[in-house]
């Protein structure tokens, strides 16, 4: 047996492992200090990570022709806890830190019952193969990323308003919004227009606002789709 069968399963297990550290992490308390970064820094840093991965891992099987039904499933159990349940527990500690033991901080959980719905719904659906119906998971732990980085270094908004937008957002990804994939059949400017675009404004938004351009790249991400998709439709 070729063990080039088992890269694309290993790296799925990095995803993770990342997820799964980063979770551990978004509970190290405020003076947890680790080189100079917060725990909740840290978790940042490993979601990222993790999002490196689950783009490796399905290049890797694209590469190596190395396809399975156990890799399917490993990186849908895998992605609920890099970008379901990590950045949920991102939002659960932020929230309690401010909000005392209010019960408000517990809507976080919903993050993560939409992250497995977005899921099961993907690998249910053969229609999204070039591009997506609903909000990718990841796409969602990016956006949570962003906003705790943005809201911890400004005032917190309230629990009313923090508890429409933990609500709110995640509806996304159960949603019928055709948005398109960061997959390059090629590399040409044609056909690929709208991907460098926005990666070029993802490298703008994080030079100009830091950690919290990574919520203003998915938001530009969405109204690039939407656009997309009624120019498409005409």
């Amino acid at each position: 047996m070729s063990i080039r069968r088992f890269i694309p399963n290993t790296i799925t297990c990095l995803n993770l492992i990342c997820g799964s550290v980063a979770c551990i992490l978004s509970f190290q308390s405020l003076d947890y200090l680790a080189y100079g970064l917060q725990g909740y820094q840290w978790a940042f840093i490993f979601i990222g990570l993790a999002a490196i991965f689950d783009f490796m891992d399905g290049a890797m099987a694209r590469l190596l022709h190395a396809y399975s039904e156990i890799g399917k499933e490993l990186d849908s159990l895998s992605d609920l806890i890099s970008f379901g349940l990590a950045p949920a527990l991102l939002v659960f500690n932020f929230m309690t830190a401010h909000t005392s033991a209010s019960w408000t901080s517990y809507l976080s959980l919903w993050i993560v019952v939409m992250g497995a719905l977005r899921l099961a719904k993907f690998n249910c659906d053969d229609r999204q193969t070039t591009s997506f119906i609903g909000l990718p998971i990841p796409a969602n732990a990016l956006f949570w990323i962003g906003a705790v980085a943005w809201l911890d270094t400004h005032a917190f908004p309230g629990e009313i308003i923090m508890a429409f937008l933990i609500l709110a957002f995640p509806l996304l990804m159960v949603s019928n919004l055709p948005l398109f994939s960061l997959k390059f059949s090629n590399f040409h400017w044609r056909g690929n227009a709208v991907r460098y675009l926005l990666i070029l404004s993802c490298v703008a938004l994080l030079i100009t606002c830091g950690v919290p351009g990574l919520s203003w790249t998915v938001v530009v991400y969405i109204l690039l789709s939407v656009i997309t998709s009624k120019r498409t439709s005409k």
